[in-house]
């Protein structure tokens, strides 16, 4: 077998690789990723018994719901039933919380004081943070959780939300990089003002 013959089979095997990876990545563990360690996880939305299965395995105590049920578009196709049918399914788990914050692709000052004020309370954790495809505002989210509570400045949590965060929805150029790369902390809102008084 020439040397050709040999890059183009390994070539061919890495790429079936991959996409077997990402197939049980996005259709069999929807994407579950964990952010901080027994603390923090992200995903897209699940089917009640799968979400159940998360919720055991890793003792999550309160699951934050990113969906608007009433809006159907493309990035945000879930409906008030799915919404309905997982918080059901939640509520009948022990010592479990579900909250929903309907976030559209950038979240306002309503979402962000809702969305702190779940994660200033230890008592939340461990937390799932999950929008509809698990690949916009779960990231965004859970980019916001490291900047808050892990110090991690705005550029290193960009870089964590996808590899490659180039060509992603998290670039330099797109409205979710360009947000979080603006983006001031509460701790860096509070420097501002005692700075201005």
């Amino acid at each position: 077998m020439n040397v050709f013959k040999k890059i183009i089979f390994s070539l061919l095997a890495i790429a079936i690789l991959f996409t077997c990876y990402y197939t049980y990545h996005v259709h069999v563990e929807y994407r579950f990723t964990e952010i901080a360690k027994d603390r923090v996880y992200r995903s897209a939305a699940m089917p009640p018994d799968k979400i159940t299965q998360y919720i055991k395995k890793h003792r999550i105590k309160t699951v934050i719901d990113l969906r608007i049920g009433s809006v159907s578009d493309p990035l945000n196709p879930s409906t008030d039933s799915s919404l309905h049918s997982e918080k059901t399914t939640i509520e009948k788990l022990d010592q479990v919380t579900y909250i929903n914050i309907p976030s559209e692709q950038i979240p306002n000052d309503k979402n962000l004081k809702d969305f702190y004020r779940i994660l200033d309370k230890e008592e939340a954790y461990p937390v799932l943070i999950h929008c509809h495809h698990g690949t916009g505002r779960a990231i965004l989210y859970s980019a916001l959780y490291r900047i808050e509570y892990e110090n991690f400045t705005n550029e290193q949590a960009r870089q964590k939300t996808r590899f490659p965060v180039l060509l992603s929805p998290f670039d330099h150029g797109t409205p979710k990089g360009e947000w979080l790369k603006k983006y001031a902390s509460r701790e860096q809102q509070k420097e501002k003002i005692l700075a201005n008084n």
